[in-house]
């Protein structure tokens, strides 16, 4: 249903932006498909949104229409508590899920896979656009097929897990923004009680177990959800540090060459191609922005520098100028420019 404007400040996890000048709320994936095609057909400028967790939007807004994606459904090939098959469980969700929702009820019907994502905010649609990842899991783990409207061939198409260039925090749909819109996403989940093998030093030390072992699934997310809101990653309308798009800036992937050029101390993991990743948040506050670095309205997070977060009375004007600071200190300091994870609309660095 359309309405004539509305605030985008009030559907982003920042709280910035300004107004729409067309919204439109799809509920059904005939109503998503009609709405994106009618703003195709008329010209006009378009914008998907589901939970804004990933956004910034311009002050001034977007001057066209904006569709919502709430459509829902989470449709399992077996029953919770179903004898485990080889396949395991496949599961389709509609775009306008919530994904914390879905990862609840993942681990409350013993489907294996997803557990280490918990308390990760935004949609299943915005999931495998982003290869969500966080403890060691990425959603191309467990993604089995991706089905979008696309806006160039104008129909559905359905990507399998090896066609949608997953890589880190990235993918086809990434890669080309304006062309999909994510319809549902299925996902291949073993079923079990166990979780997937620990791969994230944090986790297996909070969990009590070593790298690689399992432990409940219940017990993983209950530890990702208490390290998540100790690094104020838990959305929660009360805590400032959590009015955030997440990890601002994504990991560096540096050559050999760039790496040898950082201090002794700063992180190193080799990866299969030859880069070396390394950690932002040690870049950001090894360049002298530390927790809290900011002022009233806009600041990095007191609890994980990686977040920028607005403080209440805050422009998207007054978040890019912090934003253009530290990533503009950390190069000038290590030569690394960072890049920024959530997608800028009406907006740039």
């Amino acid at each position: 249903m359309a309405e004539p404007t509305a605030r985008l400040a009030d559907h982003t996890t920042l709280r910035l932006g300004g107004p729409a000048a067309t919204w439109v709320e799809a509920t059904t994936e005939t109503e998503l498909i009609d709405a994106v095609r009618s703003a195709d057909e008329a010209g006009e400028p378009l914008l998907v949104l589901a939970g804004g967790s990933n956004l910034v939007v311009a002050d001034e807004g977007f001057p066209g229409t904006v569709v919502r994606v709430a459509t829902r459904g989470v449709t399992a090939d077996h029953e919770p508590g179903a004898d485990p098959t080889c396949g395991g469980v496949t599961v389709t969700i509609a775009a306008g899920e919530t994904w914390e929702d879905v990862v609840a009820q993942a681990v409350a019907s013993g489907w294996v896979g997803i557990e280490a994502l918990s308390g990760i905010p935004g949609s299943i649609g915005a999931t495998p656009i982003q290869n969500v990842g966080a403890y060691g899991q990425e959603v191309s783990q467990t993604v089995a097929r991706v089905r979008v409207w696309d806006r160039v061939l104008k129909g559905v198409r359905t990507f399998a897990n090896a066609d949608c260039g997953f890589g880190y925090r990235h993918s086809r749909f990434k890669a080309d923004p304006l062309r999909h819109v994510v319809l549902d996403v299925t996902f291949q989940l073993a079923q079990g009680t166990l979780s997937a093998p620990i791969k994230y030093a944090e986790l297996a030390r909070t969990l009590g177990v070593e790298q690689g072992e399992r432990a409940p699934l219940a017990e993983v997310r209950e530890a990702v959800l208490g390290l998540r809101r100790g690094k104020g990653m838990v959305l929660d309308r009360d805590d400032h540090d959590t009015w955030s798009a997440g990890s601002f800036f994504t990991n560096p992937f540096l050559t050999p060459e760039q790496i040898a050029t950082l201090p002794e101390d700063a992180p190193r993991w080799p990866q299969p191609d030859g880069t070396v990743k390394t950690s932002a948040a040690w870049l950001i506050e090894r360049s002298g922005f530390h927790k809290g670095y900011g002022n009233e309205r806009v600041s990095l997070s007191t609890k994980h520098t990686l977040a920028l977060t607005t403080r209440g009375d805050a422009t998207t004007a007054d978040l890019l100028a912090l934003a253009l600071e530290v990533r503009d200190g950390v190069e000038l300091k290590y030569g690394v420019r960072l890049v920024n994870e959530p997608v800028l609309v009406g907006c740039s660095l």
